[in-house]
């Protein structure tokens, strides 16, 4: 239950809804509303901006599927694939396929993306509203907690997460925020600007065809060689008729704090994040724009993604860990960290995103 009696004005927590059987939370104010599956991760399927009706967040054509759902022979790697409605997940331990490590067995992006979460309201007033959720990975002795948090008049998510190793051994691990984003915010051709300065890309993989880049590339953000040698400007998203390519990279070598900000260049509206380079040191740039076809694209996908990371290459954790790129926490230890999610307007491309969430650029015109 609500902290307090309901409100419709200033910030709101709801807490009372169920959408397909699972549990939902909304937090909103006067910009934003937020929807969030507790039984299914914490996904946050809806990230409106309400001066645009604009929602950033994917839904892919299968629409949100309870972890519950039972249909054919499972998939070996795991049921993220089955399950994935596009939006934000949170995604520990294992960044990609499925591995074995220290005897536990991961599945692809496992393993806390499709269970439930426990949850309580934290502040519920007018002008302010906030809500935590924690879990425990089912396999691995990791224990995650997360305050969301917005406040009047800004059209900011605060995310505050605090990681705890509870076993009495080392463990490695990837954690990352896979931020999905919808036709609507890109359909008129869109941009990202970052305080990235490098672009590494992904090499060979079974699937990944066509491709926008020549693989195994590390360049200077964001000019990279196209597959046949030409000068791809990859900041740059093209309308939804002129795309047709799929790709995955990784962005770098942050100045000063580590943001990016996606902008529909159509609309002059957008979506930005800023947050700890120090725990997430990777941006995860991968773009499925109508290319890949069989499960489980079928030629119908259309998004990219931008997503903060502790480690690289979606190749799974094994690989993380022989890169050396993998987080290592020691028994007992824990590491917080914060991250912030805003919607802004008016901007033609922008120039700085704050810690705090502020926006900055080139005004429209």
């Amino acid at each position: 239950m609500a902290l307090m009696p309901p409100r419709n004005y200033g910030c709101r927590l709801w807490d009372d809804y169920a959408y397909k059987g699972m549990r939902v939370v909304v937090l909103e104010n006067e910009l934003l509303r937020i929807s969030i599956l507790v039984d299914k991760g914490t996904d946050i399927f809806e990230f409106l901006y309400k001066p645009y009706d604009l929602d950033f967040m994917y839904l892919s054509p299968n629409g949100i599927r309870s972890p519950l759902e039972v249909g054919s022979k499972p998939d070996p790697g795991g049921p993220f694939l089955d399950r994935y409605e596009g939006g934000w997940q949170e995604i520990l331990p294992n960044g990609g396929p499925p591995v074995v490590y220290k005897g536990a067995q991961l599945g692809q992006h496992g393993e806390i993306s499709l269970i439930p979460w426990s949850y309580h309201p934290v502040e519920n007033t007018a002008e302010r509203v906030s809500a935590r959720f924690w879990v425990r990975t089912p396999r691995l002795p990791l224990y995650l907690q997360k305050t969301l948090t917005l406040e009047r008049g800004r059209a900011v998510l605060t995310i505050e997460e605090t990681l705890v190793n509870e076993g009495r051994e080392p463990v490695d691990l990837m954690w990352g925020h896979h931020i999905a984003f919808s036709v609507p915010a890109l359909a008129d051709g869109a941009r990202i600007d970052t305080s990235a300065h490098r672009l590494l890309v992904h090499g060979e993989m079974p699937g990944l065809t066509p491709r926008r880049l020549h693989p195994d590339q590390q360049v200077r953000w964001p000019f990279a060689k196209g597959p046949d040698g030409e000068e791809v400007d990859h900041s740059l998203i093209p309308p939804q008729a002129e795309a047709g390519y799929c790709e995955m990279s990784y962005l770098t070598d942050w100045d000063g704090g580590a943001w990016y900000a996606l902008t529909n260049t159509g609309k002059q509206v957008g979506f930005a994040a800023a947050w700890d380079a120090e725990h997430f040191k990777y941006l995860w740039y991968w773009s499925e724009l109508g290319a890949q076809t069989g499960y489980p694209w079928w030629g119908r996908f259309y998004t990219i993604a931008l997503e903060p990371w502790t480690s690289f290459p979606t190749n799974g954790l094994a690989d993380a860990i022989e890169r050396g790129t993998q987080l290592v926490l020691q028994p007992g230890e824990s590491t917080a960290t914060s991250l912030r999610a805003v919607a802004y307007d008016g901007l033609s491309r922008v120039s700085a995103v704050s810690p705090a969430g502020d926006v900055t650029g080139q005004p429209t015109g």
